[in-house]
């Protein structure tokens, strides 16, 4: 199907001067020129001289995001070009340069070869060229441009220049703060430049970081620029930072005793962390959380490092695979399942569990119920693990009655195993079989025993150093007092709310 050219250029940051030749005789010759936008100044100019031209600035009002602003602008130009007439060629004018932040020209990129459409693009000078000048800074260096719309704590590298585009208003300006304040000190200086280049009306600011939200005139021809810094501190949030760390540890010239360890050496460490993280969460304390989850962390470093020595993996295989399985396994975020509930989420998660058992090709015949569990879980965990997966299909009692005659059998059989004298292996066993099913008592109340047995452990030990400590009020210590006058203190010790 015939169709008109279509011709995107560039009209430079601002100022006419920056217009090439070329550029303005191509507009002028238009059959119809079309401006994405009348704000810029280099547009008055040329209304001047009679050029007409007709903007998309209408779509601006009536589109809800700005998507869908540049995907009307460009359904709008392809079906200007088809009704067009063969030979003749229709302009579509851009600020600055059209390959530079330019939603509208990407689109017109992906679809006019589909529809048959001669598309050619006519650079322009960019707010670049200007930033590159009026800041002073050589983006050989190492630089970023970043889009503020989309800016996230994880695009940020303050190793290099950075430069942030889009930010037309003061409420954009305040979300790249709180974005950059993540990464920088509050008083950190950056720079907020407008009409960068465009005589009479650039305006470049410095500001401390906390202040970029104040700054009056965010519009169009905003942008920021945050100095590239190499200091170290600034690095130390970052999770790049962190494995390098780690990697000097292990290499030679690093860490000796770090050099030396192997997986094994340091399996009970990963332990040890673990349960310390847990005693933070059970004292809610958030400073001495984020301490241990870091220690924590570090296990996880040094155990990848082990392997990405000897090539088999590093941490960012972990990560990724990390992703991958949280994606697959919450297709109602991820995907088109469904999921009201916490119920039906999980349910979901077990169904995504067993299809990746299916594509990597595990028989489920072969499969037992109770495989997945950790062989070296605490036992009163793994108890109660193990009678969740066989309740799962049907090896269960209708209700928690079930579960305390179980219990009241099972004593019984401790007693006896005690009251005959029985061997210490088989008075073990009956106490294992008791334990084991007062754990299953938790899956009918909805608890978990192990969160229930640490919780009593936490009220014992606050009882018993109430006990200590009432007894040192007197001059003496358990050992010098007795099971009464012990007793009277504890009873006083849960009157006392311990």
């Amino acid at each position: 199907m015939s169709a008109a050219a279509l011709t995107v250029v560039g009209l430079g940051s601002g100022d006419a001067d920056q217009l090439t030749v070329g550029i303005i005789k191509k507009m002028k010759q238009a059959a119809t020129l079309y401006v994405r936008t009348l704000d810029h100044p280099v547009l008055n100019d040329l209304k001047q001289e009679g050029l007409e031209m007709t903007s998309f600035d209408a779509i601006y009002e009536a589109k809800a995001s700005f998507p869908e602003v540049y995907d009307e602008i460009a359904n709008r130009l392809i079906e200007a070009a088809r009704q067009g007439e063969p030979g003749t060629e229709i302009v579509y004018a851009v600020p600055g340069h059209p390959m530079v932040a330019e939603a509208s020209v990407r689109l017109l990129k992906e679809r006019c070869p589909q529809m048959g459409i001669s598309l050619r693009v006519m650079g322009g000078e960019s707010f670049l060229d200007e930033a590159f000048i009026r800041l002073g800074f050589d983006p050989i260096e190492g630089f970023q441009l970043l889009d503020a719309s989309s800016l996230s704590t994880e695009l940020v590298q303050p190793q290099l220049h950075t430069l942030i585009g889009q930010v037309y208003d003061v409420f954009t300006a305040s979300d790249v703060k709180l974005c950059l304040m993540d990464v920088y000190p509050d008083d950190y200086p950056v720079f907020v430049g407008h009409a960068l280049g465009v005589q009479d009306q650039e305006i470049i600011h410095k500001v401390p970081l906390h202040e970029l939200d104040r700054i009056e005139g965010y519009g169009n021809l905003s942008l920021i620029y945050v100095p590239k810094n190499t200091d170290d501190a600034l690095r130390r949030r970052s999770f790049a930072r962190l494995h390098e760390i780690v990697n000097i540890l292990r290499s030679p010239g690093g860490c000796p005793w770090d050099q030396e360890q192997t997986h094994q050496s340091i399996r009970k460490n990963l332990i040890e962390e673990t349960y310390e993280v847990i005693e933070t969460i059970d004292e809610d304390d958030p400073d001495h959380m984020k301490e241990e989850l870091g220690d924590l962390l570090l296990q996880i470093l040094l155990h990848s490092q082990m392997e990405e020595e000897v090539g088999t993996f590093n941490v960012y295989d972990v990560i990724e695979g990390l992703n991958d399985k949280l994606i697959f396994r919450h297709p109602h975020v991820f995907g088109e399942h469904q999921a009201e509930n916490a119920n039906e989420a999980l349910q979901n998660w077990e169904q995504m569990k067993a299809e990746e058992k299916k594509r990597k090709g595990i028989d489920q015949q072969t499969v037992s119920v109770l495989d997945g569990i950790p062989r070296d879980l605490p036992a009163l965990m793994k108890g109660y693990k193990l009678q969740k997966k066989a309740a799962k299909v049907g090896f269960d009692w209708d209700d928690v009655n079930g579960v305390f005659a179980k219990i009241e059998e099972e004593l019984a059989e401790l007693k006896e195993a005690v009251r005959s004298n029985q061997s210490a292996e088989e008075r073990k066993l009956e106490l294992g079989d008791l334990l084991f099913a007062t754990a299953n008592v938790a899956r009918f109340i909805d608890t978990d025993p192990e969160e229930a047995l640490a919780a009593t452990n936490r009220k014992f030990t606050q009882r018993f150093r109430y006990i200590e400590e009432r007894l040192r009020e007197l001059g003496r210590t358990p050992a010098d007092s007795n099971v009464e006058e012990m007793e009277q203190f504890w009873q006083a010790a849960k009157k006392a709310g311990l």
